[in-house]
């Protein structure tokens, strides 16, 4: 999945099947002397070009350290479970890479991270030259749970053309975005195209993004959850408005919504930032196939806008969603050499990593302490793409590529600031949000959805406490 989207969690009978052969017998040495040593690292980063290209970075650690790695590809809707299954077998990984926010906080209640290790590679590389906002979403207090990677935003993608001719502005308001998209939908054209999976969450990370524009939380500093607060309501208001006038019927999907916007069917869609290489027609499983696009595969990409947030009446100002990826060193790791393997691909392997998939690793490390900004600027030469490689800024124009580089530093996330941010793990994999929100598209009103979601979270929430 090049979106990067956790999905349900599997059946346990499997997951536990499959964590024997996944998991690698981690060292329990803290030796100084690391040369000879194997670790094991689990990386989410699983498609075959991405595995291949990391087996590349690690080649050039070993070489330079004599530290040997065992990578075990894992998908990420598998990872909570073998992770349990590793803990009770004794079999953790040293280190894990690609890991989610909220994958991070559920590791971390469950105390299987080594946070002294991450404070000791941020310290490494100099705390400086890592995005603050990154770093403190990787933080417990004073505890430095993980090193921050890389991010990718939620984005609204508009049709700029079908924009300027209704002359409607850009949707970076909730007024602007429904106005626009009531204009836009005729016939069989839609004026957004907006996910509505119950079984996805990306249905939930779609809801978050606007509603961290309407200063809507999960829930407060002191643990009350909050989706049935006025704020929130505003926000299941205008999802269930656009979901149920604006957008196309039935249980739309990650894909479904983007090949709708492919097809040109859509004015608007809420995808992710992975969304940039297919727009570009740089992947042949997922071209854009709009009428212009057959004789220009980037017709679509250059009569399209981004906008990375959105404000509600009572947010005072607009929030961006995003993810932000971390690695982590485990509590019984050789900590000494899963150290300097981290060090290396924030270092000397970054750009590499970053280059699997540049429209959705944004650097959170923005270079080094010589040169500030090494990784920014060496992303903006990365080439995104599968089957055809270009740079991003040749198909996007420089407005864009100044957008998505502010993403790192802009990113929101609910629960994390209030201390909450345990929550954010049984809420991904039970997926409240997004079933109350696939009621809004069959008809369910705001209030009804937001109570629904409200005392499903609750006990979600009571279930940690026990």
């Amino acid at each position: 999945m090049t979106s990067r989207i956790t999905k349900i969690v599997a059946g346990a009978t499997l997951l536990v099947a499959g964590a024997a052969a996944l998991a690698g017998c981690s060292g329990s040495s803290n030796s100084t002397s690391d040369k000879g040593k194997t670790i094991t690292v689990w990386s989410e980063e699983n498609q075959p070009d991405r595995v291949n290209a990391t087996k590349e970075i690690i080649a050039g650690f070993t070489k330079k350290t004599g530290i040997q790695v065992k990578l075990v590809p894992v998908d990420e809707n598998q990872v909570p479970q073998l992770v349990a299954s590793a803990a009770i077998s004794g079999k953790l990984p040293d280190v894990m890479g690609a890991i989610p926010l909220s994958l991070v906080r559920q590791l971390d209640s469950q105390k299987l991270l080594n946070p002294e290790s991450a404070a000791n590679v941020v310290k490494s590389l100099g705390e400086k030259t890592f995005v603050d906002s990154a770093l403190v979403l990787d933080r417990d207090g004073e505890r430095q749970l993980a090193v921050p990677d890389s991010a990718y935003a939620q984005i609204l993608v508009y049709r700029k053309d079908l924009f300027e001719k209704a002359g409607l502005k850009p949707p970076t308001t909730y007024a602007d975005l429904e106005k626009a998209a009531k204009t836009l939908t005729s016939g069989s054209d839609y004026g957004i195209t907006l996910a509505t999976d119950p079984a996805d969450v990306f249905t939930s990370q779609t809801f978050e993004s606007l509603a961290l524009g309407n200063d809507c939380q999960l829930v407060d500093s002191s643990g009350k959850v909050g989706l049935d607060s006025s704020a929130c309501k505003t926000t299941w208001d205008l999802y269930g408005s656009l979901a149920q006038h604006y957008s196309p019927q039935g249980t739309q999907t990650v894909d479904t919504t983007r090949a709708t916007y492919f097809a040109g069917q859509a004015a608007m869609v809420d995808w992710s930032t992975y969304i940039l290489d297919e727009l570009g027609g740089l992947r042949n499983d997922a071209l854009p196939t709009c009428a212009q696009c057959a004789s220009d595969p980037t017709w679509l990409a250059k009569n399209s806008g981004i906008v990375t947030s959105i404000q509600g009446p009572d947010g005072k100002k607009g929030a961006t969603y995003g993810e932000a990826t971390s690695w982590l060193v485990t509590k019984k790791a050789n900590a000494s050499a899963s150290e300097k393997f981290i060090e290396y691909m924030m270092s000397d392997g970054y750009l590499k990593w970053l280059g699997m998939a540049p429209e959705g690793k944004f650097p959170l490390r923005t270079g080094t302490s010589a040169e500030p900004n090494a990784y920014t600027d060496g992303w903006k030469n990365l080439e995104a793409g599968v089957d055809t490689k270009k740079k991003l800024s040749e198909i996007y124009d420089a407005a864009t590529i100044d957008a998505l580089l502010k993403v790192p530093s802009e990113i929101d996330r609910w629960a994390i600031p209030q201390g909450q941010g345990a929550l954010l793990g049984p809420v991904n994999t039970q997926l409240p949000i997004s079933k109350a929100v696939a009621s809004l598209g069959s008809g369910t009103n705001a209030s009804e959805a937001a109570k629904t979601a409200t005392d499903a979270v609750e006990q979600l929430q009571a279930k940690l406490k026990k």
